[in-house]
């Protein structure tokens, strides 16, 4: 009987464990549905181009000591009706530049009018006021077809706080 609820015990575990590791997973780079992973190199890209981000992992408030802790949305929305793009990185930096992570593994396939999200939660706390997102993307035609926003939002008792930014390009090459 105790070994019989001992395997019981250790399944139970296991599987908490499996679940716990998959969810972590989803969550740094499929908060919404999954992506399409392509081969970069197997497609013609004509036009490349760099976009800066700025996020925030939190903000100063009351006399500039205290922080108060934000969740990040990096929200990726090809508003071309005809053209895919294709996301070759999204990098995540600190306020000193340093990289602290990558959300894209490969490339992604951005069909016509199709959006995705990347998510920095509120307890990742090293990004900073002047965090940051790196994003290179390129398509097969010149085309200005994404929108790249971030949006930030954080609560603590009954005081919220949302408040979104754009992208700016900082490099591009192509016709």
């Amino acid at each position: 009987m105790r070994f019989l609820l001992f395997i019981l015990s250790s399944l139970l575990l296991i599987s908490c464990i499996d679940d716990n590791r998959s969810k972590a997973e989803k969550k740094k780079s499929h908060p919404s549905h999954s992506y399409n992973y392509i081969d970069a190199e197997k497609v013609t890209l004509q036009y490349f181009e760099t976009d800066y981000v700025p996020v925030y992992s939190d903000i100063y408030h009351r006399d500039g000591t205290k922080r108060f802790q934000l969740t990040t949305t990096i929200s990726i929305r090809n508003i071309s009706q005809t053209d895919s793009a294709y996301i070759l990185s999204a990098t995540y930096h600190d306020s000193y530049g340093k990289e602290l992570n990558e959300y894209a593994d490969s490339a992604i396939l951005l069909s016509p009018l199709e959006s995705i999200e990347f998510v920095v939660e509120e307890v990742e706390t090293s990004g900073g006021a002047g965090a940051n997102f790196i994003v290179k993307w390129g398509a097969t035609n010149y085309s200005k077809q994404l929108l790249i926003q971030s949006i930030m939002i954080g609560t603590y008792g009954q005081q919220g706080i949302s408040f979104l930014s754009e992208a700016r390009v900082i490099s591009n090459s192509g016709k």
